[in-house]
């Protein structure tokens, strides 16, 4: 496994994970949110909880990248986004169980399975297109120094 483009993929999954986790979550489904809100934590009360929601970022990120650079070892943006979605497919059964336990609406459930896909598939190829191996034809020779 090469550790360096193992980091940067895993940096770079999490920047997005975490952004589109902002704008899609918090923001496009805000108002979706708020028609169950005594499921959800007050704003001073989510702020003392903040950190979980960082190392649940961080634990997404370095989990989907291990998957990817341990299944998909040649790298590559579709075969590691066709991975993640197969991952936001066993995202989506837990949604389905959230949906089954707790009382959210449809159009929570709807948004966090899309959520989910569009998350993932894209992480995947962003992980895919970092942890890239190089072509199988290129040779890499070391120079002798010149004299």
């Amino acid at each position: 496994m090469d550790w360096k483009k193992f980091f940067i993929a895993f940096v770079a999954a999490f920047g997005f994970i975490f952004l589109f986790g902002f704008l899609w979550y918090a923001k496009l489904m805000h108002g979706v949110h708020q028609e169950v809100p005594t499921l959800w934590r007050t704003p001073a009360d989510f702020g003392n909880h903040f950190s979980a929601l960082i190392f649940g970022h961080i634990v997404m990120a370095f989990f989907l990248t291990l998957l990817c650079a341990r299944f998909v070892p040649a790298g590559g943006a579709g075969a590691c986004a066709l991975l993640a979605v197969l991952v936001a497919l066993i995202y989506a059964g837990a949604d389905l169980i959230t949906f089954a336990v707790q009382p959210l609406t449809t159009k929570i459930l709807c948004g966090w399975i899309l959520g989910d896909l569009i998350q993932f598939a894209i992480a995947g190829a962003i992980i895919g297109a970092l942890y890239k191996a190089a072509p199988a034809n290129i040779t890499f020779v070391k120079e002798r120094p010149h004299a």
